[in-house]
């Protein structure tokens, strides 16, 4: 990647890159950690964005204002060799647009804070309608939009998400698996929702969320990966997917399912197509098959 941006800025291609700078308080794990020194070897114009309690949590490219790379990988060894991840991409000059105002805001800004307010339309992609959406600006609204798309699905929902924290999509779910016969199923990161359990035992103020969460539990339908935990030098391998199935909807980026991910700066594809949606329900089944049914921590 390094030698392919090299060789685009000495062609004459315009590339700049911003980065998280920080990394954060909690909740754990953080994100890679950027090096600055690394970085500026490439020869390109570099900012850092400080993400202390509110990441800069971005993985995307935008080139040539026509098509867009984006998905739940960040930039790292770890991430293409040990993870599991999704990856999108789309060539289409509005969804590129969007995209593009987004990242001008976070240049020339450098802060996370206020990004993603923008309002942005559905727009067709060959068979495809496709929406982009922009936390933290819409973070809330997109929670709540997964949430309703979850709650009016008639045939499947598939999740793949490292944790489930949102409380509009954690109450719907749990709504959803106690109302209905609906196909629902997911896989998730069994040591990061063991440390989301345990900070929540430890802090008060949100332990209304716990049976919405042991419900989802206890439903037999996620499975878990039981993943290495972090520290600053162990390897890094967790089930770090990010993508939502309802019916032919397929929501996908780099937003968790979670609280945090509704405040860092964000980006998701709402996607409307089939082929697509059927595609991206047999990815999770097929990582979901490879771990076991999640179950309560002792």
């Amino acid at each position: 990647m390094a030698d392919a941006i090299r060789a685009a800025a000495a062609r004459g291609v315009k590339v700049r890159i911003v980065f998280n700078e920080d990394e954060p308080a909690e909740p754990l794990p953080p994100p890679p950690l950027t090096e600055r020194p690394i970085l500026e070897t490439l020869g390109v114009p570099i900012k850092g964005i400080p993400g202390r309690f509110d990441l800069m949590h971005h993985k995307y490219v935008v080139r040539d204002r026509d098509a867009v790379w984006t998905g739940s990988a960040n930039w790292s060894l770890d991430s293409w060799q040990r993870e599991e991840n999704v990856l999108v991409t789309v060539a289409s000059p509005a969804i590129a647009a969007a995209y593009g105002i987004n990242f001008e805001y976070l240049w020339e800004r450098e802060k996370v804070e206020n990004s993603g307010r923008e309002e942005t339309e559905t727009v067709q992609v060959g068979d495809a309608t496709v929406r982009a959406w922009f936390c933290p600006g819409q973070g809330r609204k997109l929670a709540h939009r997964i949430a309703s798309a979850i709650g009016c699905a008639e045939r499947r929902v598939r999740i793949a998400s490292p944790v489930l924290t949102s409380a509009a999509i954690l109450s719907t779910l749990s709504e959803e698996l106690a109302d209905r016969d609906l196909d629902v199923a997911g896989v998730v990161d069994a040591t990061q929702v063991r440390q989301v359990l345990y900070q929540w035992e430890q802090n008060g103020n949100v332990t209304w969320k716990k049976p919405l969460l042991e419900q989802v539990i206890t439903s037999g339908r996620f499975t878990g990966k039981r993943s290495t935990p972090w520290t600053p030098t162990s390897i890094h391998d967790f089930m770090h997917a990010k993508m939502t199935v309802a019916d032919d909807t397929v929501f996908v980026g780099s937003f968790n399912l979670s609280r945090s991910g509704e405040e860092n700066a964000e980006n998701v594809l709402e996607i409307h197509d089939a082929a697509l949606a059927d595609q991206a329900a047999a990815f999770i089944d097929q990582v979901r098959a490879l771990y076991p049914v999640l179950e309560l921590p002792q």
